[in-house]
C-alpha cells in the first residue's frame, strides 16, 4: 500500500465522520456555539498549541529516529502556528488552561511508533477540516487577510499529512501493521467526532445534517 493510499484508505473508512467535522457545525461545536471571531482564533489557537505538545512528547521518548525527527518537526510547526493564531489575540489561551482537545488526548495514549504515525495521519486529517472551516469562517467574515493565514497553515498541515503517510509506509513491515496504524489513525479521527456530537448534543443542536 502506498503513502496515498493509505490516506485514501483512513480517509474511506471515516467517510462520515470528516465529512461532518468539515461541515458548518464543527466550529459551532468547537466555540460552543459563540461564533464571534475572538473565539474561533481561540480555539484555533488551543488546537495548535496542544498538537505541538503531543508530537513534542512524542519526540522526546520515540525510538525510531525517522519517526523522532518528524514529530520534533510537527511539534515546531504547530509552536509556530500557535505563535501565527496568538498574534492575532490580545490574551491568548495557553494549552495547560484548556481542556485537552479529544483527539490530542487519544494521541498522548499512543506509545508505539505505528501507533503515532497512523495517529498522525488522522489528526492531520482533522486539521485539514478545521484549517478549511477557519479560513471559510474569516472568508465570509470579509476578512481575506486572517482567511490568508489560516490557508497558510492548512498547506503547512497537507505537508504534514503526506510525511506522516510516507512514514506509516516506512515503519510498517507487513499488513499487520498496516492495519495498526489504520485503526490508530481511525480511533483519532472518531475521537473527535465523538467530541463534535457531544458538544452539539449538549447544546440541543443535531449533529446530523438535515437534508
Amino acid at each position: 500500500m502506498t503513502a496515498s493510499e493509505f490516506i485514501d484508505d483512513v480517509s474511506e473508512t471515516n467517510q462520515t465522520g470528516l465529512s461532518r467535522l468539515g461541515s458548518s457545525k464543527a466550529l459551532y461545536a468547537e466555540t460552543d456555539g459563540d461564533l464571534e471571531a475572538e473565539q474561533v482564533l481561540r480555539a484555533a489557537a488551543v488546537a495548535e498549541a496542544a498538537a505541538s505538545e503531543t508530537c513534542d512528547a512524542w519526540a522526546a521518548d520515540e525510538s525510531d529516529a525517522e519517526a523522532a525527527d518528524l514529530f520534533r518537526t510537527v511539534a515546531d510547526e504547530e509552536a509556530d502556528h500557535y505563535e501565527t493564531v496568538a498574534d492575532e489575540l490580545d490574551d491568548p489561551p495557553q494549552a495547560a488552561d484548556s481542556d485537552v482537545p479529544a483527539i490530542q488526548d487519544v494521541l498522548r495514549g499512543y506509545d508505539d511508533t505505528v501507533d503515532r504515525v497512523g495517529g498522525l495521519v488522522g489528526r492531520c486529517l482533522v486539521a485539514k477540516k478545521s484549517k478549511s472551516q477557519y479560513t471559510g469562517y474569516f472568508t465570509g467574515e470579509a476578512d481575506p487577510q486572517t482567511a490568508s493565514v489560516f490557508r497558510s497553515l492548512g498547506n503547512d498541515v497537507d505537508e504534514q499529512l503526506a510525511d506522516a503517510a510516507d512514514l506509516v509506509t516506512a515503519v510498517c513491515d507487513d499488513e499487520d501493521d498496516r492495519k495498526q496504524a489504520h485503526d490508530a489513525a481511525s480511533k483519532a479521527i472518531q475521537a473527535a467526532y465523538d467530541e463534535y456530537t457531544a458538544s452539539l448534543e449538549a447544546m440541543g443542536v443535531n449533529p446530523k445534517p438535515v437534508c
